[in-house]
């Protein structure tokens, strides 16, 4: 059907008005919440790493589009403009949905109300009515001038969405290079990664992550050494004492670590390492004895990883040591690397993925995480999101230089962690770009790294309580454990983290 010249003037005309009103009604209420809104594109995964100007522009450009659309002049173009802005919207939904593994919101009004799938479904919309009222323009414009219609015009139309699609894709890629390359600390935020579900008051706020497995967590105590508390699925908890295979054994200072089937009780300053099966509870004293440690992990019922103080240089560095008839010691000086005085400021965090059959350390107060194998030999040296990468620590030394200590309060980056098949999870004490200091103060902040991509991947919070903030967690492939002074919070994964989780892993805890 042959549309008059009549009817194309008015389609043409309400399509402009429904332009206006949609991005006038966009541009107020990003310009009335303007902070909201740079946070927000910040905490995009495509446009990270130009939330800055990009915010600005957005703005401007809908504000300067509306105004053109007012006069008739300049009406035609602006309605183009118009049209290749909502292609590049479109094009950016279009990615988040599915090339995102989270998806922001930086929509405001009625517009926020709806979900990706009903916004790109409404930009499309606007995008086909844009579209239709330019070419029916230009027919218009072709029939007063006597001139045949062509196909360029539709041509040129899809040609102009391509290439502002092209636009956003480009950012994106550039974006994701300088986000995971040029940290310019940004930090991702998805919505609801992890709920809340639960929350137990342990009645002791002296009580410490020793492990999980089998669908349990186990909880030591450091001012009852030799008891733990485990606690299943349903939250049902179960009170355990470890017997030793010797009476009025000196320890110092103790730690149990629980990896199903066994378990460990270790002690560097003894030192001694004690193992026994969780089926008795009962642990054995192993020969021979270890060196001198401050922390250690084992990683099997005869090899532990260990942190100690080098014979030599006196600084810190880490070891293997395997018990049994077979035993041996193997240091691993080169992993471990000194700024200022080799013990400050190479303290830090010893993990162990049994996925990856991989040794991670993360430092204290530098941005920085070591990846190495079995034997102490190194992966790859990753890098946390925050840019401090020089330990910010004064050492004082007393009694003749033969101690010291942190002559000035010193800044915390990493204040704790935890690693679940491929993915680190750290505790970070820095804020980062287009974050509001009201939540820091309420909040924790969670750091997701991909150890096998080397790579940073998102962030979420985990709330405080009673004005009393997180001092550590543990997290499985299906919850985040958190102890915040006496209370012990349950968080449940989100299916995304927990599918993640368990591409590796394979496990149910």
């Amino acid at each position: 059907m042959k549309l008059s010249l009549k009817s194309k003037v008015i389609i043409f005309d309400i399509t402009c008005l429904l332009y206006i009103f949609l991005l006038v009604y966009a541009a107020m209420n990003k310009g009335l919440d303007f902070e909201k809104f740079k946070i927000e594109l910040g905490q995009s995964p495509l446009l990270s790493a130009f939330a800055s100007w990009i915010s600005w522009a957005v703005l401007i450009i809908e504000f300067a589009i509306t105004i053109f659309l007012l006069f008739p002049k300049t009406r035609v173009r602006a309605l183009y403009a118009g049209f290749c802005l909502m292609s590049m919207f479109t094009a950016y939904i279009f990615i988040m949905l599915n090339f995102s593994s989270f998806l922001p919101c930086s929509c405001g009004g009625i517009l926020e109300k709806m979900n990706w799938q009903q916004h790109l479904l409404f930009n499309i919309a606007f995008i086909v009515l844009g579209g239709a009222a330019l070419w029916l323009n230009h027919s218009q414009y072709d029939s007063d001038r006597q001139k045949k219609t062509t196909p360029s015009y539709p041509v040129k139309l899809m040609l102009s969405t391509l290439l502002s699609s092209s636009f956003v894709v480009l950012l994106f890629l550039c974006s994701e290079e300088i986000m995971q390359h040029q940290n310019p600390f940004i930090r991702r935020y998805p919505h609801h990664p992890v709920t809340l579900t639960d929350t137990i008051d342990l009645k002791y706020n002296s009580y410490y992550f020793a492990g999980s497995g089998d669908g349990k967590i186990y909880l030591g105590n450091s001012t009852v050494p030799l008891y733990l508390l485990s606690i299943d699925r349903k939250l049902k908890q179960q009170k355990i004492r470890i017997t030793l295979d010797r009476s009025n054994f000196l320890f110092r200072m103790i730690k149990i670590d629980v990896n199903p089937p066994f378990f460990y009780i270790t002690d560097g300053r003894t030192p001694a390492v004690f193992s026994g099966r969780i089926s008795n509870w009962t642990a054995k004293l192993q020969a021979p004895k270890p060196p001198y440690f401050t922390t250690a992990l084992p990683v099997d019922d005869s090899t532990i990883v260990f942190r100690g103080i080098g014979k030599i240089a006196k600084a810190n560095i880490l070891g293997i040591f395997t018990t049994g008839k077979q035993s041996k010691i193997h240091m691993a000086p080169e992993l471990l690397q000194k700024q200022i005085d080799g013990v400050f400021d190479t303290d830090g965090m010893l993990h162990y993925s049994e996925e990856m059959k991989r040794i991670v350390y993360l430092y204290t107060y530098r941005n920085q995480y070591i990846v190495a194998d079995r034997n102490g030999v190194l992966d790859y040296r990753g890098n946390t999101i925050d840019t401090i990468s020089q330990a910010q620590i004064k050492v004082a030394y007393l009694k003749e230089k033969t101690e010291q200590t942190m002559a000035i309060p010193t800044l915390n980056v990493n204040k704790s962690s935890s690693v679940c098949g491929h993915l680190l999870f750290v505790n970070s004490n820095v804020p980062g770009r287009y974050e509001q200091k009201e939540v820091w103060k309420q909040a924790s902040v969670i750091d997701v790294y991909d150890l096998q991509k080397k790579g940073y991947l998102f962030s979420f919070h985990i709330y405080g309580l009673d004005n009393k903030e997180l001092s550590s967690f543990l997290v499985t492939s299906t919850h985040i454990y958190a102890l915040i002074d006496s209370k012990l919070v349950v968080y449940k994964l989100n299916e995304k983290l927990k599918n993640e989780m368990n591409r590796v892993s394979g496990k149910k805890n």
